[in-house]
């Protein structure tokens, strides 16, 4: 019987989660996919949670309360910014909530964001974490942890079972 594998750096963690915010509502959770394999140690996951998941073993379960800080952080009001209505198509329905992928005019690089206001001619955007400045409460259970293969220390991440990058 070799030791029981806990949950430190170097080893690869599969992980059962539910995620919830203040009023209950569950906004994510593995339930319908297979469990989420991470590498622990590597920052793949949220602070608040990595930190939460050290030292348990196969069959745990715990539940982790994460403050924004830990998570994605508190809303930065930088991150808003007043654009023209004319930027986007006229047909397109515009509303408070809508979440945008918006490419870079110079890089092209997606990034994504959200409307916070619709005024007359213009616009505001949220370009803040959909997740920034919420409390984040987690069920989690580990179903499977196991060592993690060279290769996988190599690159900071847990391959899948097929060995490409998803």
């Amino acid at each position: 019987m070799s030791e029981t594998l806990k949950v430190k750096e170097g080893v690869v963690v599969s992980l059962d989660y539910t995620l919830r915010l203040d009023d209950g509502e569950i906004i994510d959770s593995s339930a319908e996919n297979e469990p989420l394999e991470y590498l622990h140690g590597y920052g793949q996951i949220i602070p608040g949670l990595e930190k939460a998941l050290a030292g348990l073993t196969v069959g745990d379960s715990k539940k982790v309360v994460v403050p924004a800080a830990e998570a994605y952080g508190e809303v930065n009001m930088e991150a808003f910014e007043i654009v023209s209505r004319s930027m986007f198509p006229d047909d397109m329905e515009l509303e408070e909530g809508l979440a945008l992928t918006l490419r870079d005019a110079e890089t092209n690089e997606p990034f994504d964001a959200a409307i916070a206001e619709v005024r007359e001619n213009e616009v505001m955007l949220d370009f803040n974490h959909p997740l920034a400045g919420e409390t984040l409460y987690f069920e989690v259970t580990i179903p499977a942890i196991r060592a993690a293969s060279e290769e996988e220390l190599a690159h900071g991440h847990a391959h899948g079972p097929d060995g490409h990058h998803h």
